[in-house]
C-alpha cells in the first residue's frame, strides 16, 4: 500500500529541524520502502504491505523520536484516502496571488463532519468542503484577515490537524500514484 506520512510541526520557525535527508534514512530504517520526501515540511511519501496505518504511525512516531530526539506527531493517509480528497477538492481553487487554499488534514478524534461548525468560519468570504480525513478551506487572499479561522491558533482543534496548501496536496497525490 502506498501512503505518505504527514509530519505537523517540523522546520517552521526554526523549530524541531529536521534535514529531508535524514528523514528518509529515518523512514528506510524502520522498513518503509521506496520512500520520496516532498519539500521541507515533512511530507514523506512510502509503501509498507505488512503493516497498517496505525501500526506504521506509531513505528514512525517512535523513530523519528529515537533519531532527531523530539517527539512529532504523525498522521499517515493511504492512496485511496488521498484520492478521495482530490476529488473533493475543486480544480479551480488554487493557491496563488489571488486565492489561498489549504487542506486540513484531521485526527481521528477530530474527523467528522460537524467540525465545520468548530471552525466558525463565514460563509460569505470563504468555502470549506468536509471529506472523510480532512477539511478543504478556499478564501480569496483579499479576505484572509477577515476569516475568523485564524482564531483557531492554539485550540485543541488546531493542535488535532496538519495543514498543506493544495498545490502540495495535489503534488503528493502525483507522487503517490507514480510509486503506486
Amino acid at each position: 500500500m502506498v501512503y505518505v506520512a504527514l509530519l505537523r510541526g517540523i522546520n517552521v520557525g526554526g523549530k524541531n529541524k529536521m534535514e529531508m535527508a535524514r528523514l528518509k534514512a529515518t523512514f528506510e530504517a524502520a522498513g518503509m520502502k521506496g520512500v520520496t520526501t516532498y519539500i521541507n515540511s515533512g511530507n514523506v511519501v512510502f509503501s509498507d504491505n505488512r503493516r497498517k496505518a496505525a501500526t506504521i504511525t506509531k513505528t514512525l512516531e517512535k523513530a523519528i523520536e529515537t533519531d532527531f530526539g523530539f517527539a512529532i506527531k504523525v498522521l499517515v493517509r493511504d492512496l485511496p484516502t488521498i484520492r478521495k480528497i482530490l476529488k473533493a477538492l475543486p480544480d479551480s481553487w488554487t493557491n496563488d496571488s489571488k486565492m489561498r487554499c489549504d487542506v486540513f488534514f484531521l485526527w481521528e478524534s477530530f474527523d467528522k463532519k460537524d467540525v465545520l461548525d468548530e471552525l466558525k468560519w463565514k460563509p460569505e468570504i470563504e468555502d470549506l468542503v468536509y471529506v472523510p480525513g480532512a477539511v478543504i478551506w478556499r478564501i480569496d487572499r483579499a479576505n484572509v484577515n477577515r476569516s475568523r479561522l485564524q482564531k483557531m491558533i492554539g485550540t485543541d482543534l488546531y493542535r488535532g490537524m496538519t495543514i498543506r496548501n493544495c498545490n502540495t496536496v495535489r503534488r503528493l497525490g502525483e507522487l503517490m500514484e507514480t510509486a503506486s
